[in-house]
């Protein structure tokens, strides 16, 4: 079996949308791409050497993060290694290195509505190595892969540059560790450089990024432990809903809600569980309500048949924000794949198939277009 190190050069900077002090251009970054490449040919042998040189790590809390709240974890060890180079953004001095994590948190949280920063670590030319999310959570650094790689950025190289010599020290150094850990494969010492075009072997089929979101599981948001009766998969419908509450846009109000929600229908509706199979909030976030296999709650006469998503919010007068409505279309490509939703079902609207306002006026102008929709 063929062992793969995924190495993404960070050249179009997807991760961190338009922040105005990147900038870049083709040339610079086909220069980017091949000293990535060159540094982790020559770390790839990391596993065949002595290595005693375990970075300094700055803590989540020595560079003044604000609380954690992404609730998706990782299974080590990975078997992937992703790398990003974050060019034009300059730090040698922890000071200044903590300060620009500092905005570009604020900026992943507020302006992309992310639950933190999207790598697990960054590494900054003073050859200090940054807490990002962490060994242990999944990172936003790459769709298809947050859920089996490590992400890594060099952050704080000038534009056009290789990483310094003490950043490349403390990355290779920080790879070694991950290994000797258990968290990353000792099998990545293959390397290949893939476009995104490029797909793996076939021996290794990869979910395209633009089928499977990650998924908030319920441990993340406490759920309670319940038993409930089983689906009969794959279910024939997906149906689209609401909550009617408030709705959420960052991770910690969505996982407020949505403990809130299965407290509502169990002691209040007499429900099993948490009625929906999914939430999505505004985060962009997919929240594991039953999840895949459990009955629902949701509408009488379809809740063993149909898979219900709800949206969470009230949409009568204004639609859930494109992260949102992403999240959504992508789950419910990801259960086509999965075999969780048969690949001829039908798309309804909660109010198609009961007496409510669910999902909203607006939502539901925007899902009639959708593929699958019933009309």
């Amino acid at each position: 079996m063929l062992s793969w190190l995924l190495v993404f050069s960070a050249v179009s900077l997807q991760a961190w949308g338009n922040v105005p002090q990147l900038f870049w251009n083709e040339t610079e970054a086909k220069s980017i791409s091949e000293k990535l490449l060159d540094l982790f040919i020559s770390t790839s042998q990391l596993t065949q050497k002595d290595h005693n040189d375990i970075p300094t790590v700055v803590s989540r809390n020595e560079w003044g993060a604000r609380p954690l709240t992404c609730g998706a974890l990782l299974s080590p060890p990975v078997p992937y290694l992703i790398t990003e180079q974050l060019t034009g953004m300059e730090c040698q001095e922890q000071g200044i290195c903590s300060q620009l994590l500092r905005d570009l948190q604020s900026h992943s949280v507020h302006t992309k509505g992310w639950c933190d920063l999207a790598y697990n670590f960054l590494v900054g030319d003073d050859g200090r190595v940054y807490e990002g999310v962490g060994w242990d959570v999944q990172g936003l650094h790459t769709p298809g892969y947050n859920s089996i790689s490590l992400g890594i950025a060099f952050f704080g190289s000038k534009i056009g540059s290789s990483p310094s010599t003490a950043a490349t020290s403390a990355a290779e150094g920080l790879i070694f560790y991950a290994i000797q850990s258990g968290r990353l494969s000792p099998r990545y010492i293959r390397p290949h450089l893939l476009k995104e075009e490029i797909c793996l072997d076939s021996q290794h089929p990869v979910i395209p990024s633009k089928a499977c979101p990650n998924i908030i599981p319920r441990s993340a948001w406490e759920a309670r432990e319940t038993h409930c009766p089983q689906m009969n998969l794959p279910a024939k419908y997906a149906i689209i809903i609401h909550t009617a509450g408030i709705g959420c846009n960052v991770s910690m109000d969505c996982l407020l809600r949505v403990r809130n929600t299965q407290s509502f229908h169990m002691d209040k509706r007499d429900f099993c569980d948490i009625g929906y199979h999914f939430l999505v909030g505004q985060d962009g976030g997919v929240y594991e309500g039953l999840g895949w296999s459990t009955q629902g709650s949701h509408t009488y006469g379809y809740n063993d048949i149909a898979l219900g998503i709800a949206f969470i919010g009230n949409f009568v007068e204004k639609p859930p924000n494109a992260a949102a409505l992403k999240a959504a279309q992508d789950l419910i490509q990801c259960a086509v794949l999965k075999g969780y939703l048969a690949p001829d079902y039908l798309l309804l609207g909660h109010s198609d198939v009961a007496d409510t306002l669910s999902p909203g006026r607006a939502l539901y102008s925007i899902i009639k277009t959708w593929p699958h929709f019933k009309h």
